[in-house]
């Protein structure tokens, strides 16, 4: 069986000058393994005994048998992406060469340094941004808890309740859930080091401590960050997807009154709720923990806790659930109202809300560290 003929050039011996190209220029023909290298041989021997480049050569096409567009392309790749000054072609190549000429040199972006002054400045201005969208949001909110108070009976209170009942009873299973959960593995992880010191006792200071002061109230902001921070965000979105924002507004509806304050309050109401009861199922499973791993007694357990934790750690728990829960609902509100009317902005604002709440309540969580270092480590203030 003969093998089918390669892509040829040579130098025309009459016209030193002119190459003539030969064969089949296609993609058959040159996917074979000795074609590319016979081609890119031949161009540099050409071009070589020509003395120039290969753009400023006169080329003749027209004894190519086949040409398609890879073919043309080799070509064009070696004439430096620019046609020759002096090009003979058979009929039907000029129409391929056009639309290699009309796609010009394909670019691709380059790509920004990550670390660049411009990022920066910009990340930065955003950032500012939305601190001052915030300020902004709570000073409104502080207007209308004044206007509240000067007239409760034209207060929003079934807005309030709503709220409260969304994100505070509905929550109580998950939560419930997650702190028995953290109480059983603090329990567990606690007791085997302090056995190995003989130090079983003390499971109740650690535990009480720990959940009471920073794991009850950090544990319910998180979730409550996630799930009703959330939910607030995604329900003013589509408001404003449905222009139900820019409806209240024409019947003169303020937002701040009538959405953000509500979700303000409830959260503040509810979270400080959903503290004590994290803090209660935590302290359960770590009670039942206790009791399986060291042997601890759930009457013991009781009766030990009131000393072990003072009293002042339940109102900053309580003081921190009240803090988060108004900075989750401002948050939420934020970028809730900054939602464009489309699909994308309603996803990317949830998810940024989310990370904004978490991030800013434990932030919140360290301020309060640092001003309460010297408070509820004794038996009392």
């Amino acid at each position: 069986m003969l093998n089918p003929p390669l892509p040829a050039l040579e130098l025309d011996h009459e016209r030193p000058s002119t190459v003539l190209a030969r064969g089949p220029w296609k993609v058959q023909a040159l996917a074979q393994p000795s074609a590319m290298a016979g081609v890119k041989a031949a161009l540099k021997r050409v071009t070589g005994a020509a003395g120039m480049p290969a753009a400023e050569l006169q080329w003749d096409l027209s004894g190519i048998s086949a040409l398609d567009h890879i073919g043309a392309q080799l070509l064009w790749n070696a004439w430096g992406r620019r046609r020759p000054t002096r090009l003979a072609l058979a009929p039907g190549q000029e129409d391929v060469f056009r639309r290699l000429e009309a796609a010009g040199t394909l670019a691709l972006p380059q790509q920004a340094s990550r670390l660049s002054l411009a990022s920066l400045l910009r990340l930065s201005n955003k950032a500012a941004d939305h601190f001052l969208g915030l300020v902004t949001l709570f000073g409104q909110c502080m207007l209308d808890l004044g206007r509240l108070l000067r007239a409760p009976q034209r207060g929003p209170w079934k807005e309030i309740s709503a709220s409260i009942y969304h994100a505070g009873y509905q929550a109580l299973s998950i939560t419930a859930l997650v702190g028995f959960l953290i109480g059983v593995v603090l329990s567990y992880l606690s007791a085997q080091q302090l056995r190995a010191f003989g130090g079983d006792i003390y499971l109740v200071n650690l535990l009480g401590m720990g959940i009471v002061r920073e794991l009850g109230p950090l544990l319910a902001a998180i979730l409550i960050a996630g799930r009703s921070g959330s939910s607030i965000t995604a329900q003013l979105g589509v408001m404003r997807v449905n222009e139900e924002l820019d409806a209240m507004l024409v019947m003169g509806l303020p937002h701040g009154f009538r959405l953000v304050l509500p979700r303000v309050i409830a959260l503040a109401v509810a979270l400080p709720l959903l503290v004590i009861w994290t803090d209660a199922m935590a302290l359960i499973g770590g009670m039942a923990a206790g009791n399986v791993q060291l042997g601890l007694p759930p009457a013991y357990f009781v009766r030990s806790l009131p000393n072990a934790v003072p009293i002042a750690n339940y109102w900053i728990g309580l003081g921190k659930g009240v803090v988060f829960g108004a900075l989750i609902a401002l948050i939420a509100c934020h970028f809730g109202l900054r939602i464009q009317p489309n699909t994308e902005s309603l996803g990317q604002g949830t998810t940024d809300s989310v990370v904004t709440a978490i991030t800013a309540v434990i932030l919140a969580d360290a301020v309060f560290a640092i001003l309460f270092n010297g408070i509820g480590f004794g038996f009392g203030f």
